[in-house]
């Protein structure tokens, strides 16, 4: 797998001062306990990066839940976790994969591409019994310098202008349940984004929690082959980025992230919404 790397690669990598271990770890709902965690175990070296403070920006009006953070703000923030050009990062969580995800996207958007995901997350790397520390990583700076690839980013105006138009995909990553705007648990308006298909961003992970090989991943995506350009989105640019791994994984190079998601699709109130099945 081009973007996965193996618990057992990662114990062979221990120490090794070209690359950084980012810890991702974080609840919704709960937005401390992932530091928490960090404070009280984690993978020896891991760095902590966390999902609201770090990878998100503020809340406004529009941008969804989770905006993407100012990009010079980011920058400075990664180059100050030890991150520049020249330094292989692996991200992990105890979430399936979502956050750490998140920070393989963002990573990936501002051009560095040695950049990957655990496979199957922390906790089953303690129940391995492979090497945890409650010891904070001392860290030295570097300068990141990152390179924008605007063509991986989906903005409103973009997803509302295709609408409907032959070739384009509009991928949705939450519940199925939510999808058909059934139920609503996080945000005050239910349904999807006219004409968006339902891919359950878990669909890319298999029951003990391990991400797809490349060829499953292909057949969990192969509805979507034909398709000139594909866009993802879930509640808030956080769940969707799995999916775009995924994608990538199956060797989909046609991927759009819309990180506003449905969080900012429905903040503009002209904004058509579906429900039920497409």
């Amino acid at each position: 797998m081009e973007n996965i790397v193996s618990q057992t690669w990662l114990l062979d990598q221990l120490g090794d001062a070209n690359i950084v271990i980012a810890d991702c770890r974080f609840a919704l709902g709960q937005p401390e306990s992932g530091r928490q965690n960090y404070e009280k175990d984690h993978i020896t070296g891991a760095v902590y990066v966390d999902l609201e403070k770090d990878l998100s920006g503020a809340k406004m009006a529009h941008g969804g839940r989770h905006p993407l953070p100012d990009l010079g703000a980011f920058s400075i923030l990664v180059g100050n976790l030890g991150i520049d050009g020249t330094k292989t990062v692996v991200a992990y969580d105890d979430q399936g994969g979502a956050m750490a995800s998140r920070l393989w996207w963002m990573l990936k958007f501002l051009g560095h591409s040695e950049v990957y995901v655990l496979d199957q997350g922390y906790s089953a790397w303690k129940t391995a019994g492979y090497p945890v520390t409650d010891e904070v990583s001392t860290v030295f700076p570097r300068t990141f310098s990152p390179k924008v690839h605007r063509a991986m980013l989906a903005s409103m105006d973009e997803v509302k202008d295709k609408l409907g138009r032959p070739g384009t995909v509009l991928v949705d990553s939450r519940e199925e349940r939510r999808y058909l705007g059934l139920e609503e648990p996080i945000d005050a308006v239910a349904g999807h984004i006219p004409g968006a298909r339902s891919f359950f961003w878990k669909g890319v992970l298999g029951e003990n929690g391990a991400w797809l090989s490349a060829a499953e991943q292909e057949q969990h995506f192969a509805a979507l082959r034909d398709a000139d350009e594909i866009i993802v989105y879930c509640g808030s640019g956080v769940t969707a980025c799995p999916n775009v791994l995924g994608l990538s994984e199956a060797g989909f190079d046609n991927v759009k992230l819309y990180s506003g998601s449905w969080s900012d699709w429905i903040s503009y109130e002209d904004n058509p919404i579906a429900k039920g099945e497409e």
